[in-house]
């Protein structure tokens, strides 16, 4: 129904970052030594929807995120939609908790929530969002102090669609 344009298809979920680094592996010369020290941090907590891989609304929060941020994350976007929208979410109960009591005004308003069935994040596009920030667009200098990674972040977040885009096989 999105490729045929009757209805704006978006993907959300929630990840955190710290000045802990997620390196999977890393290149180089003989000789040189990477090195990034892991540091205690707060947490930023994101929470996102994204749509075709180009476009990206977020609500970050340093600290905990609860039903409660989630939802008025929620509200503060569906004012933006112009169109029936479903937005993807997985089981998770701070997903559950607060959003069950919205669902119907929600609906009248044209967005629909679809919750993906239990252990299944592959399912879940944002997903891959996630992963390229952690283990791609994130750079080593990101994670010297917790003003260069917010900063970082949001300079990935307000360029997403453009400088960084994820595309998914049609």
């Amino acid at each position: 129904m999105e490729k045929q344009g009757h209805i704006d298809l978006y993907y959300g979920d929630e990840s955190g970052f710290c000045l802990t680094p997620v390196t999977a592996y890393a290149w180089q010369y003989k000789g040189e030594q990477i090195q990034i020290l892991p540091q205690k941090s707060k947490r930023l907590n994101v929470f996102a929807m994204m749509r075709s891989g180009k476009e990206l609304v977020t609500f970050t929060r340093q600290g905990t995120l609860d039903s409660t941020f989630i939802v008025s994350g929620i509200e503060q976007w569906r004012q933006t939609l112009e169109k029936m929208t479903v937005l993807v979410l997985d089981n998770a109960p701070v997903h559950q908790a607060a959003l069950r009591d919205k669902l119907a005004e929600w609906q009248e308003s044209n967005l629909f929530i679809f919750f993906l069935p239990k252990y299944s994040p592959h399912l879940n596009n944002i997903e891959h969002l996630w992963r390229k920030i952690k283990y791609e667009w994130l750079k080593p200098d990101s994670y010297t102090c917790l003003d260069n990674l917010k900063n970082d972040l949001q300079h990935i977040f307000s360029h997403f669609g453009d400088q960084y885009q994820i595309n998914f096989k049609q």
